[in-house]
């Protein structure tokens, strides 16, 4: 399975996802690393991400070929982080056939009903979570 991380500006959530997901997920499965610049890109690639790109030329071509996005909220908010989430990106995301596991991060004094107040600790534990189950959900019994 490919679960694929995209971050940004200095990519510490992302290096945090793809260290976890390491973690959660050993060597079996490919982590793909896709950074809006090239920090965040690097910072996931120290963190252990087995492929990585820089940029939306890069998220929007490796997009197709991944079963799991793994992402903050801002990732599909045109003009978020400062405006490194361009519309292209936000529409390869939206696209795309993977599952999408969004992080309700709230930098942008956007709510989402329902979703509660939690801490960015706590995002985490709950995204790794949900790709182990995704993950298994697909390997043989």
């Amino acid at each position: 399975m490919r679960v694929c991380v995209i971050d940004g500006r200095g990519g510490g959530l992302g290096s945090r996802l793809v260290a976890g997901l390491r973690s959660e997920l050993g060597q079996a499965h490919h982590i793909v690393a896709l950074g809006t610049n090239r920090v965040a890109a690097a910072a996931m690639k120290r963190a252990g991400a087995t492929q990585v790109g820089v940029g939306p030329r890069a998220i929007v071509g490796m997009l197709p070929t991944v079963d799991v996005i793994v992402t903050s909220l801002n990732l599909v908010l045109p003009g978020a982080m400062f405006g490194e989430v361009t519309p292209e990106i936000v529409h390869a995301i939206l696209g795309a056939r993977a599952t999408k596991v969004l992080l309700p991060l709230n930098r942008v004094r956007l709510e989402i009903v329902g979703a509660g107040a939690c801490t960015l600790e706590a995002l985490i534990t709950q995204s790794l979570f949900r790709v182990r189950s995704l993950v298994s959900e697909v390997l043989p019994a």
